[in-house]
């Protein structure tokens, strides 16, 4: 059973930095596809930035200049890093994992909050 774990979130003030870290275990497959999702308050969940195993990263235009994606491939580890952060990036925080076998949606974490003050 594949398990999800975020973490690193927590409380900033605009204008800091955090660094996010995703880890999925249970499989010895390396994943597809890694990204990071978020979800404000009453809004829909929404892509951050995704990487895949062939190192293609897509970052959504609202974090393009201040969050850089990483991955550790030979571990199923991936990283978020966040700088120039915003109240507008308050939120929680999941990990997206997919493999080439397995559920097509993939598998999700319980998440990490992040909240940034103004």
């Amino acid at each position: 059973q594949v398990q999800v774990v975020e973490s690193g979130g927590g409380l900033v003030q605009a204008g800091g930095s955090l660094r996010l870290s995703c880890s999925a275990s249970g499989t010895l497959i390396g994943a597809k596809t890694m990204g990071w999702y978020r979800q404000a308050p009453g809004k829909e969940r929404e892509l951050v930035a995704s990487v895949t195993n062939s190192a293609i990263t897509n970052y959504a235009d609202f974090v393009k200049g201040r969050f850089t994606i990483s991955r550790l491939y030979t571990k199923n580890t991936l990283y978020l890093e966040m700088n120039s952060l915003k109240p507008e990036d308050t939120g929680a925080y999941y990990c997206r994992t997919q493999f080439i076998v397995g559920p097509s949606g993939g598998y999700w974490g319980q998440g990490t909050q992040v909240t940034v003050s103004a």
